[in-house]
């Protein structure tokens, strides 16, 4: 055997050790960055606050009156699922309870929440009289702020008052058809067929051909 063969299989023997070192996971440089990246990750102190700790902490429903606000969202927008409540005046509530607006909701501590349901039920004297949704009460002449399961109560009262004196929007209520003078010539329906039925006139016409024929 000449020299050049013996080069080439001294190559070819070195390859086939360092492909085995490989498919055995025992490469040199390999085994030394992952000792490296051991050691590294080693000296990295520990992470205390973990997932579960901080669920712990989160509620994920704060109740308010009757109605229960989701609170995994911020303070401004779990207001707003409140009836009575929209953005503007969820924002009035976080600042009169000194609560940030973009906080989760949940996370608040028990002193901050009841801040924040006191401002909610002392809504209608912290808003001015022109954003108030109940102005010059029909029996009491008060202007309140009604939220809430109040707001839905007090809107079946006022419609159960209108139908009782037959005014027009208590007719229009008791038929079931729009109140604020909407069009109703192509929208609304809601009783019988809306268009034409061509089957039911194509039997109508062989009924009176099969009657004539007789």
């Amino acid at each position: 055997m000449n020299a050049g063969c013996g080069s080439q299989v001294a190559q070819g023997a070195g390859l086939l050790t360092l492909w085995r070192h490989c498919l055995r996971g025992s490469n040199p440089r390999r085994n030394a960055s992952r000792e490296q990246l051991t050691q590294a990750m080693s000296a990295e102190p520990p992470d205390d606050t973990s997932p579960d700790d901080e669920e712990d902490d989160l509620r994920y429903f704060v109740r308010i009156g009757q109605t229960d606000l989701d609170g995994t969202k911020s303070v401004e927008r779990s207001l707003t699922e409140m009836r009575g409540i929209g953005k503007r005046t969820a924002r009035i509530v976080a600042e009169n309870a000194d609560v940030d607006r973009t906080a989760t909701f949940g996370r608040l501590e028990d002193e901050e929440i009841d801040r924040v349901v006191d401002a909610v039920e002392g809504l209608g004297d912290a808003l001015p009289e022109w954003m108030a949704n109940r102005r010059n009460d029909f029996y009491t002449g008060e202007t309140t702020h009604e939220t809430g399961s109040d707001l839905t109560e007090t809107r079946r009262q006022d419609i159960n008052r209108m139908k009782m004196i037959d005014s027009y929007r208590g007719v229009r209520h008791k038929r079931g058809q729009k109140v604020r003078g909407q069009r109703t010539k192509s929208t609304g329906r809601s009783e019988g067929t809306i268009g034409v039925n061509v089957e039911q006139i194509r039997e109508d016409m062989e009924e009176e051909a099969e009657s004539e024929d007789e």
